[in-house]
């Protein structure tokens, strides 16, 4: 069967930077980002054993996400100066090591993960989205999982993690965060309502719609005047939280697992320094050519 391994890359390359704080090339270049995330793509691949992969990069903020929220992930920093030249280095390893790659100016990489994973799944293929983004539990089905790399266990999600995580199915996952608000993204929530909370009244109700229509049964005055008061933030987020439909190439060939362009890495790795890297790859070139003749 199919498995498709979907990689959010600018997740990864943060963590990448951040796991590793000194590298730099015999140039001088910055290259802790880099390695960190060839090691991270490596370790992916032999949990997942993906037929199919792809790492998908952020073209820029939604243009429509903005119109209904200006503030919309506003208080994110700047990219680290030594960050930002790595990423076309790690894109030149995507293209040695011949892993699809896809970015599309002002789409979010969330739209066109989602997409991909909705294509595959129409196809009956299995999904894997390795990223710590909390939006995509929306996405979580029999054939859908999460790689979260911040869960140490490294257990593929399910709709069994999901409810355990927050309460609630993957399908109420867009109104549970309508409700909560997410900080990563600075979409403020209904104010006094947290996870629990959240939780709560969507098991009660199963969904914001039912919910505004039944305000009533709501028990508490005040958390019922706090609703009241966020009903319009609460459509919003709704909007703000689903990942849209986006226009996506779906190709099998190019997300295929393909053999490495070896003589490429090899030029990649000594000009970046990668010495253990390089010797593993030499190895291998190696072994292949023994093997051959035989």
């Amino acid at each position: 069967m199919e498995r498709l391994l979907i990689i959010d890359g600018h997740s990864y390359a943060y963590r990448a930077f951040h796991a590793i704080r000194e590298l730099h090339s015999p140039s001088g270049q910055p290259t802790n980002a880099i390695y960190g995330f060839i090691k991270m793509l490596g370790k992916l691949r032999a949990t997942v054993v993906p037929t199919h992969w792809i790492v998908v990069w952020d073209g820029g903020l939604s243009a429509e996400r903005l119109a209904a929220l200006p503030e919309y992930k506003a208080q994110r920093p700047e990219m680290p100066d030594d960050m930002r030249p790595q990423l076309d280095e790690m894109v030149s390893y995507l293209e040695a090591a011949r892993i699809a790659s896809f970015c599309r100016d002002g789409i979010e990489a969330d739209d066109v993960i989602a997409c991909l994973a909705r294509r595959a799944e129409k196809m009956n293929w299995m999904t894997v989205i390795a990223s710590a983004d909390k939006d995509f539990m929306q996405l979580v089905t029999a054939r859908v999982g999460l790689l979260n790399p911040h869960d140490k266990t490294e257990a593929i999600w399910t709709d069994e993690q999901v409810r355990n995580k927050t309460g609630v199915e993957p399908s109420q996952i867009v109104d549970w965060l309508s409700l909560t608000g997410d900080n990563v993204d600075n979409i403020p929530g209904v104010p006094g309502v947290g996870p629990k909370t959240a939780a709560g009244l969507l098991n009660q109700f199963g969904s914001t719609e039912k919910l505004f229509s039944r305000l009533d049964e709501v028990k508490s005055e005040k958390l019922r005047a706090a609703l009241v008061n966020s009903r319009e933030a609460v459509k919003r987020n709704r909007e703000l939280v689903r990942l849209h439909e986006v226009a996506c190439e779906f190709s099998r060939e190019e997300m295929a697992v393909k053999a490495l362009d070896k003589a490429r890495l090899h030029e990649l790795y000594s000009r970046w320094g990668f010495k253990t890297l390089l010797a593993a790859l030499e190895e291998s070139v190696l072994r292949e050519r023994q093997a051959a003749l035989i």
